[in-house]
């Protein structure tokens, strides 16, 4: 089968999205299916085709986000032009994996090229509204948040959701599409041998520092605020304890500005993003803790990535991460109060016994989430869709 998908935001952009795309796209390969993919292009050397070795890539020129500046708006124009390459190539079925340049684009293209269009709903609205329209009124905010999702899932044929707490959140909205509840699956390669001492070193980060761990969009809705206060309140018990925080995104400034008001500015560490292919891997297995407390996760897979490498976790519970973490299976769950997350985390930092059954619990049960099955039933659906719009568009001989 061929594939194409579209999406406002890939690689070097590390989030959920790229994740999940990049995974899928290495399973189809490997299943024997080919996966071309339009992107935005974030600078002029991601302009070829030639970083993402699963898939054929079409970067798109693109402009910066004023409130987010890590983010590209794609040129429409740019992606329409592709349309006479993209006709001579015959896909199957085009896969929509976010909601703005990219859904717009994609349903004229699916509708041009006579293919079903699916998408994946990748992003909890009613939070990502409130954190950047935060004049408006909540309430307004969830108003308007229901009025988009459901106006853009009523232009698609089939909605994937990576959680059923996302999925009940889209009902409560009123969307009817057809849908399926599938998650990515997790896949980072193990770091080598010694990875973590050698990035402890590079980071100026001692072998016998205790060092906690947040990976992923440096965003307000992440709650990544939360998290600085409780090392704060651990600092008190451990003075030479390490908070790592990898990626970036627009809440970068104002964490920054906190992690001074709270007196630990010496004790954060802002790494950036990190190659998925070198540095990634090694971040996570630095920590002693992965510590997470997103509000808005339609998924969550950097707790899984966590896990599989051997790192216990502790995080809130809350939309799509419900669906991953279970206590004990590598994680403690944590309410998102000061005191309870920080003692959850001191608990494992003080018991080498217990972080050593979590690592275990981790790795073992991060595995059962194989990204294999979870692209076969992708695949699945793409035929399903494939062979109800031949139905529907080919003349019947009879």
């Amino acid at each position: 089968m061929r594939i194409l998908m579209i999406s406002d935001v890939f690689f070097p952009r590390i989030n959920g999205v790229s994740t999940s795309i990049a995974t899928f796209a290495k399973e189809f390969k490997l299943q024997g299916h080919e996966v071309h993919l339009i992107a935005p292009a974030y600078s002029a050397k991601h302009l070829d085709n030639a970083n993402l070795k699963e898939a054929e890539i079409f970067r798109i020129p693109s402009k910066v986000v004023p409130f987010d500046p890590e983010d590209r708006l794609m040129s429409k124009r740019h992606v329409q032009a592709l349309l006479p390459t993209l006709r001579v190539n015959q896909y199957d079925v085009l896969h929509v994996h976010t909601p703005f340049v990219a859904h717009y684009a994609g349903i004229n293209l699916a509708r041009e090229l006579d293919i079903p269009v699916v998408e994946t709903y990748h992003t909890f609205f009613e939070e990502y509204f409130f954190h950047y329209v935060p004049l408006l009124p909540k309430a307004l905010l969830k108003l308007l948040a229901r009025k988009f999702s459901v106006s853009q899932c009523k232009q698609i044929d089939h909605i994937v959701v990576p959680s059923q707490p996302m999925l009940d959140v889209l009902r409560e909205y009123g969307v009817t599409t057809p849908h399926t509840v599938l998650p990515t699956g997790v896949d980072i390669a193990q770091g080598c041998k010694n990875a973590e001492l050698v990035f402890r070193k590079k980071h100026g980060i001692l072998p016998s520092q205790p060092v906690l761990v947040h990976i992923g969009r440096i965003a307000f809705e992440k709650n990544i605020e939360f998290l600085l206060s409780v090392a704060a309140l651990l600092i008190n018990q451990l003075p030479d304890l390490v908070l790592i925080i990898a990626g970036e995104g627009p809440a970068l400034k104002q964490l920054k500005l906190l992690a001074n008001k709270l007196g630990i500015e010496a004790h954060v560490k802002f790494v950036g993003y990190l190659d998925r292919n070198k540095d990634l891997s090694a971040c996570y297995q630095a920590g002693d803790v992965f510590v997470f407390s997103s509000r808005t996760e339609t998924q969550g897979l950097v707790l899984l990535e966590a896990m599989l490498l051997g790192v216990p976790v502790v995080s809130t519970a809350k939309m799509g991460t419900k669906d991953i973490l279970v206590n004990g299976k590598g994680a403690i769950i944590a309410r998102e109060q000061v005191d309870d997350f920080a003692d959850k985390v001191l608990k494992i930092l003080l018991d080498p016994e217990l972080a050593a059954i979590l690592r275990k619990e981790g790795i073992e049960y991060a595995r059962t989430w194989q990204p294999k099955e979870m692209a076969k039933r992708l695949m699945q659906l793409y035929e399903e869709l494939q062979a109800r719009n031949d139905c529907l568009t080919k003349p019947s001989h009879a």
